[in-house]
């Protein structure tokens, strides 16, 4: 069994945990209250991916373009959810897409349903942007890191979105750390 790594980063959006098998980032997620990191997990702040992962957030939440190309990922999961995934890369810093946009992209315009099960299964959060996926009609839709932590990262990347009728609602914390 691979040994894994882990260390946090205080985003605006909350802390994350981030996993990684000492080359390739596994996980990044929100750190929740009842998520405690498993205890064959070994704790390594200094890992050179994890410094790469370091940079890029501060580059990118202080609003700069981030592509992230330069981050070695491993999500592990299936053909479709890797599929999925790459498809969720493809989107652009800024750019939105749907359920139905991504199921076209792959091919499958019937998989609206799995994509949303792929997309809820991402397990790089940030680096593959689920943020960037919208309801068909540019809703709202849920995300794992709660929907505040959503409206941030649209705010940040100007996505426009309608959050119950308003247009580019402000998140709480937005004020906070970009105003």
């Amino acid at each position: 069994m691979t040994a894994l790594y882990y260390t946090y980063y205080p985003s605006p959006v909350g802390r994350l945990l981030i996993l990684s098998d000492g080359e390739s980032i596994t996980h990044i997620d929100f750190e929740k209250e009842q998520y405690a990191p498993n205890p064959k997990w070994h704790k390594q702040d200094e890992l050179p991916v994890f410094q790469k992962v370091r940079l890029a957030f501060e580059r990118y939440f202080n609003g700069e373009v981030e592509c992230f190309s330069n981050i070695p990922l491993k999500p592990e999961g299936t053909a479709f959810q890797q599929a999925i995934w790459q498809a969720l890369r493809e989107i652009d810093y800024g750019e939105l897409s749907t359920y139905g946009e991504l199921a076209l992209r792959i091919n499958n315009p019937k998989a609206v349903r799995a994509v949303g099960g792929a997309v809820g299964s991402n397990p790089i959060s940030i680096i593959i942007p689920c943020h960037r996926i919208l309801g068909k009609d540019r809703t709202l839709t849920g995300f794992g890191g709660g929907l505040e932590a959503k409206r941030f990262l649209l705010q940040l990347e100007k996505i426009p979105y309608i959050d119950k009728g308003t247009e580019n609602t402000k998140p709480r914390f937005f004020k906070k750390y970009h105003e």
